[in-house]
């Protein structure tokens, strides 16, 4: 059996945006023994992903 974590991430900007520090964010959480699992879109907005959650898992 597995839990999961989900943690938002927003988008910084319009043009050219990205979003920060996704890699640290995968980063810190596998030193907490979090496994990355994937991404989901929480927010769409005129057709560009403004904000999404990362997703983690572990066996219980």
């Amino acid at each position: 059996m597995y839990e999961y974590k989900y943690v938002p991430v927003e988008r910084e900007g319009w043009i050219f945006a990205e979003f920060p520090n996704y890699r640290e964010i995968i980063d810190q959480e596998a030193a907490q023994g979090w496994r990355y699992a994937g991404w989901m879109p929480v927010d769409v907005t005129s057709g560009a992903m403004t904000k999404l959650d990362l997703i983690f898992e572990r066996e219980v």
